[in-house]
């Protein structure tokens, strides 16, 4: 019996130089593709305290002008063991010229984000433009987000949120290296 057919012919590239080729207009985040692992810190006033987690994020395209954005978190202890899972979204981020990015991003918690930005050298700053929230879901009314490469192989990511009548404040920030 052969192998069955795989289930779709458009593979996902996770590098600037896996097929297929990235869009023109992907370049100023190419430096992003593939897997990135750290663990950061976070808090905000509504939540009991400060935390540590650990997070992993993926960048991939299939050849057309935007990235597929996928990221999970969870909360470890002081020794870096998981504890429980934690945040989660995906999304899409759409390339335009001039470095503009247009970012889609949901969470399983009922909130959907649309953020706006640009990728200027090493970092891309998005901030909120529009937040829609399922019924039950937390109020959620904006938030910024930076990735900067500090090197090929090392993201800090910074997450500032305005959430249930706070304002826009830091949230989490992490040190991620690049898994693939």
């Amino acid at each position: 019996m052969s192998d069955p057919a795989p289930r779709h012919p458009y593979s996902d590239a996770h590098r600037p130089d896996a097929a297929p080729a990235p869009h023109p207009l992907l370049t100023p985040v190419l430096g992003l593709l593939g897997t990135w692992h750290g663990s950061g810190r976070g808090g905000y006033p509504t939540l009991d305290g400060d935390f540590s987690y650990a997070q992993e994020v993926t960048f991939s395209h299939d050849g057309r002008p935007f990235l597929h954005y996928d990221a999970r978190a969870w909360l470890v202890d002081a020794e870096e063991r998981p504890l429980r899972p934690s945040a989660r979204e995906s999304g899409w981020w759409r390339l335009g010229p001039e470095g503009r990015v247009e970012a889609l991003i949901t969470q399983p918690t009922g909130v959907a984000e649309i953020a706006v930005g640009h990728a200027d050298g090493d970092t891309v700053d998005l901030t909120t433009q529009e937040v829609a929230l399922t019924p039950t879901a937390k109020q959620v009314d904006a938030t910024r987000r930076r990735y900067t490469l500090g090197d090929p192989d090392t993201l800090t990511f910074v997450h500032d949120l305005a959430a249930v009548g706070r304002p826009l404040q830091h949230h989490l920030s992490a040190l991620l290296r690049r898994r693939v």
